[in-house]
């Protein structure tokens, strides 16, 4: 028997349970048409959703910076590898989210990872939301604070919690905006409203829904701020992302200065990570540009993603509690869930098959990512498909566990 033999064991209980990943074939690019093995595909599987990825103007932007400042860094930000580039991005994000400082990360998975172990510790305590972000559960495990997981949106729970938990340190409320797997919004005004009732820090995850959310594309705070103006201050941490709406890649934290400072001191995967290249900052500042030169790009896109969403349930198809460009069709099982998803690709069409431990068992879905780059023959094309493929199977009721 040799060490690492259990592997194949634990990856066979998991093909059994239809729980097993395989590494999909690479894209040829970025985009609503991509190539895949030689063959085009309509890619619904996308969290591009302006559109930004593959634009001209982003790629040349990071070219001329390649060519001005190189590619690698050679040191973490705090050493020597934070640029001119770098700094100019985090005044912008200052200056696009109004707060007083801002701070980049590699990733925006680093960031939760790192910032909420920054902000609280053994003594404190931590109350989020059953549904965020792997990112973020990961961080709250790394903080040692002792943890308060609340029904998905259950602001009443959540109230509950937080009058009982009177003996903490400190207290973190930290929660998605944009929920990336059910599309739906988080209750944001009444989450403030109770942080701000109980002396809690509120740190929300706004990587889905920069660009896309709220009259200048802020994100989800900006979105319900214009009916509770005092939820901008009521926000004291805000992460976000490059990597989506914004076309590049990496993450982001906006806040007070003596917030970001505190992070550039303590917050570990910023610390003890190479600063990414300046050319991805490069092209993210111009995405920024873009979001506020192009607001069609967000106004079309809810627009038609709304549209989308009344054709699928007007189908039969249940898209659950989405209010946005991420489209869950809920189906249930796992095993049916892939099947239906292969059979789009047979069909052309990319639509990701979501499984636990993304979401909850029983709760696997086909993931839509609605862009602006997706054209209304490309709607008709998925419409089509899943009709077919729910006509074959004689349903498209959800197939719930037993």
């Amino acid at each position: 028997m040799e060490p690492l033999d259990w592997i194949d064991e634990e990856l066979g209980r998991r093909q059994q349970a239809g729980l097993l990943r395989t590494l999909p074939p690479p894209l040829s690019t970025a985009g609503a048409l991509v190539e895949v093995a030689g063959k085009s595909i309509i890619n619904f599987a996308s969290n591009d959703y302006l559109g930004l990825a593959a634009d001209a103007r982003l790629s040349q932007a990071a070219m001329d910076s390649f060519s001005e400042q190189g590619v690698g860094r050679g040191a973490s930000p705090l050493v020597s590898g934070r640029s001119v580039v770098h700094e100019a991005l985090e005044k912008r994000l200052a200056e696009f989210f109004a707060t007083e400082s801002a701070l980049l990360f590699p990733t925006s998975f680093a960031a939760n990872a790192g910032i909420i172990p920054a902000l609280v510790d053994e003594g404190d305590a931590i109350y989020g939301d059953a549904k965020n972000h792997a990112s973020i559960i990961d961080g709250c495990r790394l903080s040692r604070a002792e943890r308060h997981i609340y029904p998905h949106v259950d602001v009443d729970a959540l109230a509950a919690l937080l009058a009982k938990g009177k003996k903490y340190r400190r207290r973190l409320i930290v929660t998605d905006t944009l929920f990336s797997m059910d599309g739906d919004l988080a209750p944001l005004p009444q989450i403030a409203e109770l942080a701000h009732k109980h002396d809690a820090m509120l740190m929300v995850d706004e990587a889905h829904a920069v660009g896309v959310f709220g009259a200048n594309g802020r994100g989800v705070v900006e979105h319900f701020s214009e009916t509770h103006p005092e939820l901008l201050a009521r926000v004291h941490v805000r992460v976000g992302s490059f990597g989506k709406a914004l076309g590049a890649a990496g993450g982001f934290v906006c806040g007070s200065a003596a917030l970001v400072q505190w992070l550039a001191n303590v917050a570990r995967t910023y610390v003890f990570s190479t600063a990414h290249p300046a050319a991805v900052s490069a092209a993210a500042l111009l995405a920024l540009d873009l979001v506020d030169r192009e607001p069609a790009r967000r106004q079309g896109l809810l627009y038609r993603a709304a549209q989308l969403r009344k054709r699928l349930n007007a189908a039969g198809w249940d898209t659950g509690r989405s209010d946005s460009q991420i489209i869950p069709v809920i189906l249930g099982s796992a095993e049916r869930t892939m099947q239906i998803s292969t059979q789009l690709r047979e069909r052309g069409i990319w639509a990701p098959g979501i499984r636990p431990p993304s979401v909850p068992a029983g709760q696997s879905l086909l993931r839509l990512g609605f862009t602006a780059g997706h054209t209304e023959e490309m709607v008709e094309r998925l419409i089509q498909g899943l009709g077919d493929i729910g006509m074959e199977s004689g349903s498209v009721v959800p197939d719930m566990p037993k």
